[in-house]
């Protein structure tokens, strides 16, 4: 994995006109993704992920809009790249997606073989009969027979529908895949096999991965560093190992606590009361705030800046004005906070 930055977010806010007025769906988010990283976003539904990777795309409904930031892939500012510049240049041959359900996204009528050929004329110079050599080695890298690419969708389980999309994100070799919750619907055990076809795949081509998802288990067994996001905000950004031991904001840390830890089988698991905001207008004080046991009123009064969570780490960022207090109590193992009410349940108001 390099170190040199391959996607930069920075002070991203995007937004959506509404008849209640201008709802801020991401606001002032930054963090990058390297070359070679598996990067985690993780967060509760609502919390504004799926915005965020839109906006990357360039993708957002038509009443959406980045109001604010940029965002620069190998260097270069694409937010304002139009539609056809996109096309030719950054979609599916640099950045790639796998959409959230994506196993629907395939055609029906079409054999998969076909649609291959048709993205491979649209984003690419490559022939048919390059585009079917080259998908057939996709297919390999993913586990399923080769010779399978004519198949139709009807014709593949659940899994491997799965297995092709990822198939078509890595055919044109795009140096990015952002991936959309991409096991949603699948039961456990299929979950885990898709995850471990994306771990492969980042060992054996050295694709960067940025999936979006509320379980925060998989990014901390999967991924090299995570944002953690709650209402908008960038709440947490570093590396996994990191936030998982010592978390410095009090969402990350009530987030791993919603959660089961088969280091602490007994451990009863808590329910984050409340839900995100629905944010109307500029986000001028923490989103987190009213869910939030270490909350003062400072909290209210302004958003809190993403800044080092110590002095001495160029790592990690937390953006919480109690991030020292949090940190505090965590080392100390302190129980006594007034919120949240312990429950035997998980994140509540999840997916």
């Amino acid at each position: 994995m390099s170190d040199d930055p391959l996607l930069e977010v920075e002070n991203l806010t995007v937004q959506y006109k509404t008849k209640e007025g201008m709802l801020t769906a991401v606001s002032d988010a930054s963090f990058a993704v390297s070359e070679g990283e598996y990067f985690g976003v993780v967060g509760e539904s609502g919390c504004g992920k799926s915005t965020l990777l839109l906006s990357i795309l360039n993708a957002l409904d038509s009443n959406g809009q980045v109001t604010n930031g940029v965002i620069r892939y190998k260097g270069e500012e694409i937010q304002d790249l139009s539609e056809q510049e996109l096309n030719q240049r950054i979609r599916w041959k640099e950045i790639a997606y796998i959409p959230q359900g994506s196993m629907n996204s395939l055609d029906p009528l079409e054999r998969i073989s076909t649609q291959a050929v048709q993205l491979a004329g649209l984003h690419s110079d490559l022939n048919e009969e390059e585009a079917l050599t080259k998908f057939e080695e996709m297919f390999e890298i993913v586990g399923i027979d080769p010779e399978r690419i004519h198949d139709y969708p009807h014709q593949f389980s659940g899994g491997m529908k799965q297995r092709a999309i990822i198939a078509l994100a890595l055919f044109l070799e795009p140096s990015l895949i952002i991936a959309d919750e991409p096991t949603t619907a699948l039961d456990v055990i299929m979950q885990d096999q898709i995850f471990k076809h994306i771990d492969d795949i980042v060992d054996r081509v050295g694709t960067s991965i940025m999936l979006i998802t509320h379980d925060i288990a998989v990014v901390f067994e999967s991924c090299d560093r995570m944002a953690v996001m709650h209402g908008g905000q960038i709440a947490e950004v570093g590396p996994v190992t990191r936030i998982d031991n010592e978390p410095h904001h009090p969402y990350s840390t009530l987030l791993q606590e919603a959660f089961p830890d088969i280091r602490e089988p007994n451990r009863d698991l808590s329910v984050i009361e409340g839900k995100p905001p629905r944010q109307i207008g500029e986000t001028d004080y923490c989103t987190f705030v009213d869910r939030c046991p270490w909350a003062t009123e400072e909290c209210r009064e302004a958003p809190p800046p993403l800044e080092r969570a110590e002095a001495d780490r160029s790592d990690h960022f937390v953006s919480c004005f109690r991030k020292d207090d949090v940190r505090e109590e965590n080392e100390q193992g302190t129980d006594d906070r007034k919120a949240p009410n312990q429950k035997s349940g998980s994140l509540a108001n999840d997916e």
